[in-house]
């Protein structure tokens, strides 16, 4: 299964349209979503291209493809236009041999009772990472709209045991494999 991961798209049409342009040009199976989906969230500017019930029409159409997970800008509303559910804190993805847990990234991290070689996939603080931190792999896609730190929009890719980090041209930013 290859799993294209997008997080943190804030309602941002114009960026999810360019993260949906990546998950067809990279034969993705399913997308992943690490929450914060249509809300800017206080915290954060408006996004260029905000359009939330446009974000969501255009997720809408890829519904049956589509796992995602709650993030913390989420609201109870916005599971009103969605037609895929969003309200899970964190999903156990199918692994050969370990655990794949996707979250936001708002939750402590220790509730996930990970083993070593299993991969914590979160968003949330909109830079990206791929790296192993003790005897598990965390890796984090970034985000296509509100990327910090001077970094470049990105999204991973998940194939198998591999996962890429690329920025919106499709260029590897970093690569893990576990």
């Amino acid at each position: 299964m290859k799993y294209s991961i997008l997080s943190d798209i804030h309602g941002s049409y114009r960026c999810l349209c360019e993260g949906l342009e990546r998950f067809e040009a990279d034969n993705g199976d399913m997308l992943l979503l690490l929450g914060d989906l249509l809300y800017h969230g206080p915290r954060n500017p408006i996004p260029d291209g905000y359009d939330p019930q446009r974000t969501a029409q255009a997720l809408n159409q890829y519904a049956k493809r589509i796992i995602a997970v709650h993030g913390n800008c989420d609201a109870e509303v916005d599971q009103m236009l969605l037609d895929f559910p969003i309200g899970a804190p964190y999903v156990v993805l199918p692994a050969e041999g370990q655990k794949i847990v996707a979250t936001h990234g708002h939750l402590a991290m220790e509730s996930f009772c990970l083993s070593p070689g299993d991969l914590l996939l979160h968003g949330h603080t909109h830079i990206y990472k791929a790296q192993k931190e003790g005897d598990v792999y965390v890796a984090n896609p970034g985000s296509i709209t509100l990327p910090k730190d001077g970094l470049p929009a990105s999204y991973g890719v998940l194939d198998g045991r591999e996962l890429w980090i690329r920025d919106m041209s499709g260029r590897e930013l970093m690569h893990l494999e576990f």
